[in-house]
Formats: structure tokens, C-alpha cells, sequence
């Protein structure tokens, strides 16, 4: 089957990276986009065709960053008219699923609808002027207009999670699959316990490392966790000025023992899951979240915050913990630290599970029949 994948961008080492990387591999796709960096995502992309088109951009820059590369890559995909033969466009993150004003078939992946525009709780995480509100207020209903007018076109949708489902019908009135992403289980192990906590993540205020560095204060009044460690691993991105102001307000809050460990390989991240003593995970209402299967995968028991997509996927009590505060997550952080057994049981059930469940097999089971369903429609 031939596939064109769509993707606005191919920068960071994410999710929806990760997804797109297997997929592409898998149909030897090609895959359109409008940016490409080499080496701020993974290595294996390299290998694969990627084509990167180029939409004229106004030499007027008074917009926001944000608005302007919206503007552009929407308006870029909304044109573009795809020339080679092909079954199925795959399409990622929005507006990537605009390519469907051209061109038929489209499945869409949709990792999750712009929460800028459609989440308030992360909209409003960034504070803005008054000016700039009014342009984001503008630019959102111009936005939302197309998105609304595209998808409605769409062949098929296909997301990450129920919590993701849920968000597709409610702002376009349409039903979409949940097929979950797999991970590549094989490739994590455990080390047993260097006595340290780690929450991988790309540093962003949207993933909340504020929340596990607060928890993290909260157990080691207690002196019997002063050795212990809080590592915060992840993706550092220069492309807005706000991860980098949010990155020096994480180090501001100077709580002891707490290490950054930016842009680590998949090799350095796997060996500082094997030898952590719990994963933690603490982002806002998350639409999936690898991290807590890679824990898992990982014999480790995860605490993450009791929202989002890990809801789904850690089974409370068995796998690992679900908390509602920073004093909850640092009372299961002195529970897993005190209790060798427990930890030992809930990693094997966690790994158990992500096998099971949370495998590309899997995955592709599923992603493979709906592909050939779109290229007969």
C-alpha cells in the first residue's frame, strides 16, 4: 500500500514523532512536511523520504510566533495538492489534516486537537498582553472556522486514547478509533534502585514539572529521604521563549537534590528509567502519555496525577499510583521507597501489561485494517 504521511513539523523527540517514525518505517511512506531538523528528533528519520515543501511566509512579522507558524503551516497543507500515486494520506498533528481540501483519503491521526485553542486550562498557562489576547481571540475563530470545514471531509479518524475521543467529538462532532501507540518494550530493563525518582518529559509548563519538583520538597522534609534524588529528564526547545523562561522558574525554585538532564538519547533515557526507584508523571489532562508505559516497560511503578490519558493505562494500585496533589504524589513517593516488595510487584504487573496491551503489534493490528479501509473509500 503506498502511504503519504502529513506532519506540520518533524523537530522535537515526542509522542507523535515516535508514532509517525513507526508508521513511516513500516509503509516506506513519504512523508510532507514544512519542517525538518535533523538532529532535534530521532536518528532514524534520516533513513526515510521526507519531503519538505516550502509555503511563502509574509515578510510583515508582527504576529505571535505561535500564530504565525499556525498561519503558515495551515495555509501551507490547506494548498498543498499531493502529485505522486498514493492509497492513504496519513495525517498527524493539526493542521497537517488540511491537506484534505485537495486531496481524498485522508486517515487522521489526530494525537489531539490544538489545546491552545480548544483547552483553556492550557491556553491560559501563558500569560499574554492585551494586545496579544485580542489576536489569538481573532486568529482562533478564523483557525477553528477552517479546521471545522476540513475535518468534516475526513475519511476516518483514528486517536491515542479515550480521553483524546472524547475531545474530537465534542469540538467536531465526529467519532474516531482508539488505536493506543506501542513502545518498544523490549528495549527497556531494570537496574534495581539508585535511589532516585525521574519524570521524563520535554520541559514545558504544560507537563508540570513544578508539580513532581513540589513533591518531591514535600518528602524530603522528612529526613529519612534527604539522599534521595528528583531527575528531571526531557526535550529543551530554543523555539519559544516561554520553555526557556519556564526551564529557569524550574531551577528558581532551588529545592535540593533536584537534576536536569536535557536532550538525553534513547539510551541514556532508558538506562535512568532501569535504575530509578519510581517514575513520576505530572502533565495537564495529558492526551496519552508515553512516559508511563516506558515505566512500566521498565519494571518501575509510575505515580502520575489522576487525569488525562495515564488514567487509562495505570491500573491504581497495581501498576502504580494515581494522585490528586503534590502531597498525595510525595506520600506514594515515601510508600514505594519503603516498600522494596511492593515496588518489585507493581514493576512486573506494570510490565506485564504494557506487553499485553502496549506493543506495536498490537498497534499496527488495528492501524492496518482502518488504512485499508480508507484506501477503498
Amino acid at each position: 500500500m503506498k502511504l503519504v504521511i502529513t506532519q506540520h513539523s518533524i523537530n522535537d523527540r515526542g509522542g507523535a514523532e515516535r508514532v509517525i517514525l513507526k508508521i513511516a518505517q513500516r509503509y516506506d511512506a513519504t512523508i510532507y512536511t514544512l519542517g525538518y531538523d535533523p538532529k532535534g528528533t530521532f536518528e532514524e528519520f534520516k533513513a526515510l523520504n521526507i519531503k519538505v515543501f516550502r509555503e511563502r511566509r509574509s515578510s510583515v512579522n508582527v504576529l505571535p510566533k505561535r500564530v504565525s507558524n499556525a498561519l503558515h503551516y495551515g495555509y501551507g497543507f490547506y494548498n498543498l495538492k499531493i502529485k505522486e500515486d498514493y492509497d492513504v494520506i496519513n495525517s498527524h498533528m493539526s493542521p497537517s489534516e488540511w491537506v484534505r481540501n485537495r486531496n481524498p483519503r485522508v486517515l487522521w491521526y489526530c494525537h489531539t486537537p490544538p489545546r491552545e485553542l480548544y483547552d483553556p486550562t492550557v491556553a491560559n498557562l501563558r500569560k499574554k498582553s492585551l494586545s496579544e489576547s485580542i489576536m489569538y481571540k481573532g486568529f482562533g475563530r478564523v483557525y477553528t472556522r477552517m479546521e471545522k470545514g476540513v475535518v468534516k471531509k475526513i475519511e476516518a479518524i483514528a486517536t491515542n486514547s479515550g480521553v483524546t475521543r472524547g475531545r474530537i467529538k465534542r469540538i467536531f462532532g465526529r467519532n474516531a478509533e482508539i488505536i493506543n501507540p506501542g513502545i518498544d518494550y523490549k528495549d527497556f530493563y531494570n537496574a534495581d534502585d539508585g535511589k532516585y525518582f525521574i519524570y521524563p518529559s520535554r520541559i514545558a509548563e504544560q507537563k508540570r514539572q513544578d508539580y513532581a519538583i513540589e513533591a518531591f520538597s514535600i518528602l524530603t522534609k522528612d529526613r529519612k529521604y534527604r539522599d534521595y534524588k528528583l531527575v528531571l529528564a526531557g526535550s529543551m526547545s530554543d523555539r519559544y521563549a516561554d520553555f526557556r523562561e519556564y526551564y529557569e522558574r524550574l531551577k528558581a525554585m532551588d529545592v535540593r537534590n533536584v537534576i536536569f538532564m536535557p536532550n538525553p538519547s534513547d539510551v541514556e533515557l532508558r538506562k535512568a528509567y532501569s535504575r530509578s526507584t519510581a517514575v513520576l508523571f505530572a502533565a495537564i489532562n495529558e492526551d496519552y502519555g508515553i512516559v508511563p508505559l516506558e515505566g512500566m516497560a521498565s519494571y518501575k511503578p509510575v505515580i502520575s496525577v489522576n487525569e488525562g490519558g495515564p488514567t487509562e493505562t495505570i491500573v491504581d494500585g497495581k501498576t502504580g499510583f494515581l494522585v490528586n496533589s503534590p502531597k498525595e504524589m510525595a506520600k506514594r513517593m515515601a510508600l514505594i521507597a519503603e516498600n522494596a516488595e511492593l515496588a518489585d510487584a507493581m514493576g512486573r504487573e506494570g510490565r506485564k501489561r504494557v506487553e499485553k496491551y502496549y506493543s506495536w503489534n498490537a498497534f499496527f493490528t488495528k492501524f492496518d485494517r482502518l488504512m485499508r479501509k480508507v484506501s477503498k473509500m
